[in-house]
């Protein structure tokens, strides 16, 4: 980072998720992806799991004809899948196990950060954002939206940031497939390289 910032010591836990659906509960998180990393590009790791559908949930008709056109990312979406209590607990671990002060951060937030939350809350003891009266937290701070936090870096309207609106190579040139760790490494790449864009002389 440039010498005039302050640092940052933050681990950012960067994840993707892949649902057969848009609502946690009715419709399952099929398959999600963590890569820990801080801003200076170190790696601290990464987790990649597919999950069990919850039970007495179905896939969205929707949803399932978009991945029905998409093979391949259905396949790594559904293959291998693990019971999710099993894999909630490792993923607790796994983030536990990570240098302190970790964020959670995903494109956009809101979707992928409400799906973990509800798997969090339902199959472990933890959430993704905590209330003030919490004092065990697997995460520290509100959380980052990565599609903002490009947004405000570039100029670009939220609404139209995308892959199409930005240089390739800030992904580090990692194709997006909707593999959900392929897509966590792109994004992981995407915060590493919106940070260490230079900023503009101060008055």
């Amino acid at each position: 980072m440039a010498g005039d910032r302050a640092p940052d010591d933050w681990v950012y836990v960067v994840t993707d998720i892949e649902t057969d659906g848009p609502w946690p509960g009715p419709n399952s998180m099929r398959s999600f992806a963590s890569v820990a990393v801080s801003v200076d590009g170190t790696r601290h790791g990464q987790f990649e799991a597919v999950l069990e559908q919850l039970p007495g949930a179905a896939p969205n008709p929707h949803t399932l004809a978009w991945f029905q056109a998409q093979p391949e990312a259905w396949a790594a979406a559904t293959t291998g899948q693990r019971p999710v209590p099993a894999v909630m607990a490792e993923y607790v671990a796994w983030v536990q196990a990570l240098p302190a002060r970790r964020m959670f951060a995903a494109s956009p937030l809101a979707f992928d950060g409400c799906w973990l939350d509800y798997y969090l809350r339902r199959f472990t003891r933890y959430g993704l954002i905590h209330g003030p009266y919490e004092t065990d937290w697997l995460f520290t701070g509100p959380g980052l939206c990565l599609r903002s936090y490009a947004a405000a870096v570039t100029g670009l309207p939220v609404a139209s940031v995308g892959g199409a609106t930005l240089p390739s190579s800030w992904y580090g040139d990692v194709p997006h497939t909707h593999r959900a760790l392929d897509d966590a490494l792109g994004y992981a790449n995407l915060l590493v390289a919106l940070t260490n864009q230079p900023r503009p002389a101060g008055p």
